[in-house]
């Protein structure tokens, strides 16, 4: 095997852990939800710093339609990004911290950071679009769930071309479309309309199209046996 061909096959599976741009952006987030979870047990600041911090930094649908006036100028375009880094508590962070972590660190190692972020900006972006367009909700939608579906539908779009290269069944592929729309549903029963389902519908249509144009990647599979990428 040459140089370009071991070069081509390595992954992000042979490095220690997650890229350092990612635990920055998630350190970002960190720091945020532990300040506003320290001001909310009266340790620091003062409760009431976490919905100030919504009320400037969530994705407000209404402002949107002029039904609230936004708290200072540009806030209509700004809460497209601000919004992905606030989140309900040290769980919702968690969970999409985790994805971010795992997901990410395949991701950049396939395409590269520059390309990683994009795609973690446009999601979110994406996320807040579908939000504000389907959603009839008054509330504050927070969270980098839309970023996170963004890098889920780059990996499944990415399966879907391997599997369909190979000539191998999709059907799994599909399962887990399947099991995601299912998952998404009964949260949205359980938390009684409290999750933000468009916004994870528009983070993974904006990952699959990211998937399909600027951040397309050769399966490792066939860059080890040796074909060129189409």
């Amino acid at each position: 095997m040459d140089r370009d061909q071991t070069s081509s096959s390595r992954d992000d599976s042979h490095q220690d852990g997650a890229p350092a741009f990612l635990w920055g952006l998630v350190g970002i987030m960190a720091v945020i939800e532990l300040t506003l979870t320290a001001a909310d047990a009266g340790m620091i600041g003062t409760p009431r710093w976490r919905w100030l911090a919504y009320g400037y930094g969530a994705f407000w649908q209404p402002l949107l339609s002029g039904e609230l006036s936004p708290s200072f100028p540009g806030q209509v375009y700004s809460m497209f990004v601000t919004h992905a880094f606030l989140h309900g508590g040290l769980l919702h962070l968690l969970m999409n911290s985790v994805v971010i972590l795992a997901l990410g660190k395949m991701i950049a190692g396939r395409i590269g950071a520059g390309r990683t972020l994009l795609i973690l900006l446009l999601a979110a972006i994406g996320g807040g679009v579908a939000f504000g367009m389907i959603a009839t909700s008054t509330t504050p939608m927070i969270g980098a769930s839309g970023a996170v579906f963004g890098l889920l539908g780059v990996w499944q779009a990415w399966d879907y071309r391997i599997r369909r290269r190979l000539q191998m069944p999709v059907r799994p592929l599909l399962s887990g479309i399947a099991a995601l729309i299912l998952v998404n549903a009964l949260l949205y029963l359980y938390l009684q309309g409290g999750l933000a389902w468009e916004a994870h519908l528009g983070g993974w249509l904006v990952g699959v199209i990211a998937a399909a144009t600027f951040a397309r990647a050769d399966m490792i599979a066939t860059h080890r046996s040796g074909e060129p990428g189409d």
